[in-house]
C-alpha cells in the first residue's frame, strides 16, 4: 500500500512538471513567433470592428479592443514584453545576488556584515515606495523597470546563496581544496557554487512568474512599461473602462498571465522536487 502511494505521488509530480514544461514551452514559442504570426505587432486598427466579441469572426478569434485591434495578436506580442521583463530581471538578480552571497558567506567578517546589513535595510523599505521613487527619477521604461527589479530582488538570491556557502565552506572537500593551494575564486566557482546553486535555481524559476505578475501590476498602476508598448499589464489597465460592456478585453490578457504563471510555478515545483532529496518519495 505504501509503495503504491509513493508510486502515485511520483507520477503526480511528474505530471505536474510535464504540464508546467508544456505550458511554459508553448508560451515561449508563441512569443518567439509573434512577429512571424503578426508582423504588424497587433497595432493594425479597424475602427469598424471595434469591441467585436470573441468567436464571432475567425479573423479576430478573441475579439478586438476599443480601437479595433486584434486581441489575440496583442496578447501574443504583449507576452514578449512580459517574458522579457520576467527572465532578464531574474537573470540579472541571480548574477548580482549570487556573487554577493558567495562573497558574504565565504569571507564573512566585514564583507558579510556590510552586505547583509545593507540587505536588511533594503528589505525594510516598502516595495511600492521604491517603485514610485525609481519611476519618478528615471521614468516609466522597459529597461528601467528591469533595472529596478534587479536592484530590488538581488537580496533574495544573496541570502539564499550565503546560507548555502556557510553550510559548505567548512566541509571536507573544501578544506582539501584549500590544502592543495587552490585560489579562493576557483574554490568559490568550481566547488561551492555548483554544490549550492540548487535552491537558487528553484527560486529563480518561481521568481520569473512572480516578476511577470509584478510587471503587470506596476504597468497597471502606471509605474511600469511605457503605455505605448503593448504588454499584458498595459492591456489590463486599458480594459478597466470596458469591463462591463466588453469583458473579453480584460479577461483574455488576465488568462494569458494566469497560464504563464501557472506553467512556471509547476515547472519550479518540479525542479524543487527533483533537486531536493528530502522531498523525494
Amino acid at each position: 500500500m505504501e509503495r503504491r502511494s509513493r508510486h502515485w505521488l511520483r507520477g503526480l509530480r511528474t505530471l505536474e512538471f510535464g504540464m508546467g514544461a508544456i505550458l511554459t514551452a508553448t508560451t515561449v514559442a508563441l512569443v518567439l513567433l509573434a512577429r512571424t504570426l503578426y508582423p504588424d505587432g497587433g497595432e493594425a486598427m479597424d475602427l469598424g470592428a471595434r469591441l467585436m466579441p470573441p468567436f464571432q469572426d475567425w479573423s479576430h478569434p478573441l475579439g478586438t479592443d476599443s480601437l479595433g485591434r486584434d486581441l489575440l495578436a496583442r496578447i501574443i506580442n504583449g507576452g514578449r514584453i512580459s517574458l522579457t521583463v520576467g527572465f532578464v530581471s531574474v537573470v540579472g538578480g541571480v548574477v548580482l545576488g549570487t556573487l554577493l552571497g558567495l562573497i558574504a558567506g565565504y569571507y564573512r567578517g566585514f564583507w558579510d556584515m556590510i552586505l547583509m546589513r545593507f540587505a536588511d535595510v533594503q528589505l525594510a523599505l516598502p516595495f511600492i515606495l521604491l517603485a514610485i521613487t525609481f519611476t519618478a527619477i528615471l521614468g516609466a521604461d522597459l529597461w528601467n523597470l528591469i533595472a529596478f527589479m534587479i536592484i530590488s530582488q538581488w537580496v533574495q538570491y544573496a541570502r539564499v546563496m550565503r546560507g548555502q556557502v556557510l553550510s559548505l565552506r567548512d566541509r571536507e572537500f573544501i578544506q582539501s581544496a584549500r590544502a592543495f593551494g587552490l585560489r579562493d575564486a576557483r574554490i568559490l566557482f568550481d566547488h561551492i557554487l555548483p554544490n549550492g546553486f540548487g535552491p537558487v535555481l528553484i527560486l529563480m524559476t518561481l521568481n520569473v512568474a512572480n516578476n511577470i505578475l509584478l510587471e503587470s501590476s506596476l504597468t497597471f498602476l502606471g509605474l511600469g512599461v511605457d503605455p505605448t508598448i503593448p504588454s499584458w499589464g498595459g492591456m489590463l489597465a486599458d480594459a478597466r473602462t470596458y469591463l462591463q460592456s466588453a469583458w473579453w478585453v480584460g479577461v483574455f490578457p488576465g488568462v494569458a498571465i494566469m497560464i504563464t504563471v501557472l506553467g512556471l510555478n509547476l515547472l519550479g515545483d518540479g525542479l524543487r522536487d527533483y533537486l531536493d532529496p528530502t522531498l523525494k518519495v
